[in-house]
């Protein structure tokens, strides 16, 4: 049960907000803020009225009923009004607690993707090509903006390792679940005998940070610079253009190559290591946060799966929340992958939920 005190400061909060903003008397800065503020929280006042006034509504009913003995029609209307009104309450207590969850600041941001074979090697490489070629559909359908950074492909045409940035509104919320190991099970074009064989790829999801996200100072960044090399690097290799980045306090390195331009590739190698740093310092705060990374991005060995995308049975299964979906093509093109992310929001939701004192 809610604190009636929390939902009544909730509703004091709106109407404040409400005469701020039709004031006109505070700054555009200000002002953007607080007309946010008010749109998140006018979302879920009708609720917070309705939570209030139920002990009201409901002894009003129970009168009726008490009133209503000889009168069976009235009792009948009655009941059935109490009992929808019992309804509603429990649905306005979920959502008002879900809007009262601590919010992570993170889930707003756009986000970095990195994507790598893990066990299985060549198919394994495959496998990473198919996975970055379904957030691709997604983001081409959700309208996202997706920008690659660096790519590494395989002998079979497939990718070692891809790194892209994506663009859009509240893409690490969406895309947060992702990171983890993927596994999958089907017959490679290569194997002659029909057998299946199970190959692996790592994704892993970071929040984008901006320069006012994170302070990084000069002093602690050791750059080096080289002349690009091997797949990739085969155009850009008369010039030493490309950059590694090695943070000195952590140890954490980038190393970009795929730019002409040394001034791009550190651009680019920038915005990989602040999104690294960035999530290490979330979890460094969040000790919580910090083992459930660990278990989600693994080593790459097909073990340590967090979801299975099994080609023979045609199915796509989430082992966090036993969830499997027998649309396992559809998935890939990304026309199911909203019921997954949907199924593990909520199940996360119901986590937080059930945390809650």
């Amino acid at each position: 049960m809610i604190p009636t005190k929390t939902i009544r400061d909730l509703i004091i909060k709106h109407s404040v907000l409400e005469k701020d903003l039709a004031s006109g008397e505070i700054d555009k800065k200000l002002f953007a803020e607080k007309s946010k503020e008010y749109s998140d929280v006018n979302e879920i006042i009708g609720n917070a009225k309705k939570y209030i006034s139920f002990e009201n509504d409901k002894k009003e009913l129970e009168k009726i009923l008490i009133e209503s003995s000889g009168d069976d029609d009235l009792k009948n209307m009655a009941e059935q009004e109490l009992s929808e009104l019992q309804l509603e309450h429990e649905t306005n207590e979920k959502k008002l607690k879900l809007f009262l969850l601590p919010k992570d600041e993170a889930d707003k941001k756009n986000a970095i993707i990195e994507i790598r074979a893990g066990t299985g090697g060549l198919e394994a490489s495959l496998f990473a090509s198919d996975l970055f070629k379904m957030y691709e559909k997604v983001s081409h359908k959700k309208k996202w903006t997706l920008e690659l950074i660096s790519i590494s492909r395989s002998d079979a045409g497939g990718l070692k390792e891809v790194i892209a940035s994506i663009k859009g509104t509240n893409i690490y919320s969406t895309l947060k679940y992702e990171s983890g190991v993927h596994r999958v099970q089907r017959v490679p074009d290569t194997e002659t005998q029909g057998r299946v064989h199970t190959s692996a790829a790592t994704v892993a999801v970071l929040p984008e940070a901006e320069e006012v996200d994170l302070k990084i100072n000069d002093i602690d960044l050791r750059i080096d610079v080289f002349r690009a090399g091997g797949p990739g690097g085969q155009s850009v290799n008369t010039t030493d253009s490309a950059v590694r980045i090695t943070h000195i306090p952590t140890g954490i390195s980038v190393s970009q190559q795929d730019e002409k331009s040394q001034h791009k590739n550190k651009a680019k190698g920038m915005k990989i290591l602040r999104a690294r740093l960035y999530e290490l310092e979330r979890s460094r705060i969040d000790q919580e946060r910090s083992q459930d990374r660990k278990t989600k991005i693994g080593t790459g060995d097909r073990s340590e799966r967090i979801r299975t995308y099994n080609f023979p049975q045609g199915r796509v299964t989430d082992h966090r929340i036993n969830l499997t979906l027998h649309r396992l093509e559809e998935f890939l093109e990304g026309e199911a992958f909203d019921e997954m992310i949907e199924s593990l929001t909520l199940h996360a939701q119901e986590d937080s939920l059930s945390n809650l004192k």
